[in-house]
């Protein structure tokens, strides 16, 4: 597997993005074509400083304004097609593991359907919210020893991760033999990444690390050898990322320019497969 260097040499200038939820800082958008994936550079020192907003929701419940309301109810959405997904695999022991499992809404509703959870959140403040709903998480994977899951889920974690090639091969070692791993990211291919450009808020600069496209995990995952099953779109996801692109490109929410534009993502989607965010589902080869 490559270092975490080999995903930054060779890199040609792709785009600027500006972090519109806490410093209003600009960052390089750089285009790796060995992997086809974009990368975030420089990447600050002080990575946990830029999680430290009311605006960051998936470590809230908040339901204050409207984008927290299309947030919550995409989420309550979006939970029942989770469950539906890892309730199609075959599974003796239904064990899984969910990585940066925010305030545990994912888990809690799996523990409902009789799996057997275990979760990791390194924010301080989304594990105390899931210790109210009775869904106890973990700091980081190392706390985990060496049990192994028939299911390991990452929805919108692995663009966060700061050493990339050593984080697969925990997540490989933590699935059991014909167990499959579940990651779920932004896709900068798609319609609506093209069409906001710097305003395309899944670009998430700098928190978002790393920027992927359909190749980039295919042969990222292909050095641990593993390699993707299926590939499954996050139709939602294009409606509220538009939502709030349009804040950030005109300072307005825009819902009918948005939901347009969501609706476009999508449909161009079913001809090229690029919609905007992917569900990767992995297996160990």
């Amino acid at each position: 597997m490559g270092h975490k260097s080999d995903f930054q040499k060779k890199l040609e200038s792709y785009l600027e993005c500006k972090d519109f939820i806490v410093s209003g800082e600009s960052y390089e958008v750089m285009f790796n074509p060995a992997y086809e994936m974009l990368v975030t550079s420089p990447v600050p020192e002080n990575l946990k400083e830029y999680y430290k907003s009311e605006d960051y929701i998936s470590h809230t419940d908040s339901r204050k304004s409207l984008i927290d309301i299309v947030y919550q109810f995409v989420k309550r959405s979006t939970l029942r097609r989770k469950l539906a997904l890892i309730n199609s695999f075959n599974t003796t022991t239904k064990t899984i593991l969910d990585v940066g499992a925010g305030t545990g809404d994912f888990l809690k509703i799996c523990v409902a359907n009789n799996w057997n959870i275990s979760g990791v959140e390194p924010n301080s403040d989304a594990r105390k919210i899931s210790k109210t709903k009775g869904v106890l998480l973990q700091k980081e994977l190392d706390q985990l020893g060496d049990k192994q899951y028939d299911v390991i889920t990452l929805w919108h974690v692995l663009e966060h991760v700061e050493n990339l090639s050593s984080y697969i091969f925990k997540l490989k070692q933590l699935i059991s033999d014909n167990g499959r791993l579940l990651i779920a990211v932004p896709n900068y291919k798609s319609y609506d990444a093209k069409y906001y450009k710097e305003f395309w808020a899944a670009y998430d600069v700098p928190r978002h690390l790393w920027h992927f496209s359909q190749q980039s995990i295919q042969k990222i995952f292909s050095f641990e050898k593993m390699s993707v099953e299926k590939i499954i779109p996050m139709k939602f996801d294009s409606y509220y990322v538009s939502l709030l692109s349009e804040k950030y490109k005109t300072g307005k929410m825009n819902i009918i320019n948005a939901f347009y534009r969501g609706f476009v993502s999508n449909l161009k989607g079913r001809s090229t497969s690029e919609y905007s965010s992917l569900i990767y589902v992995i297996k160990k080869d």
